[in-house]
């Protein structure tokens, strides 16, 4: 498994690209933004994209999703049903932009790249439909979890009333994982659990 991060976007998410190097299968994790960058980098691995895998549908982590849709026709456009329309702000809708092509995952759903199983836990808070993806030792958590923090919940569609059961959840998961958050650096879990004040309340 081979994990390569861009930082896409006015707000500096994290896009991820996951690589099965064996089976050369990939997916791009929340494509913040510059299509073209992402298809530069999927087609420098030479490996074939399998899905574009949305952990909530803020603009800021779906913006370039349609383009690279038109860009890779065959990979599937994946996001939780609570996010598939207008979310936040800026409202982005997935359901209108991708159309009949998208689809979605939820609680305990996984899906194959390669020989990798990616897990769906549904981790709601920030938005409705968050979602963490958890693939072998490594945790995307979106605007769930972040090194020394959580995500917001005051912005439209939020639920702040689900968002320490969330981290609580997360922070139960046995052993550790290597956390890749949607904003900052990465971290892993028995540090947060150790350091993040809002899984240490718990």
């Amino acid at each position: 498994m081979k994990i390569t991060r861009k930082i896409l976007g006015e707000l500096e998410t994290n896009c991820y690209l996951l690589l099965d190097e064996e089976a050369n299968e990939a997916a791009v994790i929340d494509p913040a933004d510059e299509a073209e960058t992402l298809r530069a980098a999927v087609e420098r691995t030479g490996a074939a994209l399998r899905y574009i895998l949305l952990t909530h549908g803020h603009r800021d982590h779906t913006l370039a999703a349609p383009e690279l849709h038109r860009m890779f026709p065959e990979a599937g456009v994946y996001i939780h049903p609570k996010d598939k329309g207008a979310v936040g702000f800026a409202p982005y809708p997935m359901d209108e932009l991708i159309g009949a092509d998208l689809k979605f995952y939820d609680e305990g759903d996984t899906l194959p790249l390669g020989g990798m199983t990616i897990e769906v836990l549904h981790t709601p808070g920030h938005t409705g439909g968050s979602v963490c993806l958890r693939c072998g030792a490594a945790l995307f958590t979106g605007d769930t979890l972040f090194a020394g923090s959580m995500g917001r919940v005051d912005l439209p569609g939020a639920e702040p009333d689900k968002m320490l059961p969330s981290l609580a959840r997360l922070a139960r998961l046995d052993g550790d994982y290597d956390v890749y958050p949607g904003h900052m650096e990465t971290t892993t879990l028995a540090r947060e659990r150790q350091y993040n004040l809002y899984l240490r309340m718990l």
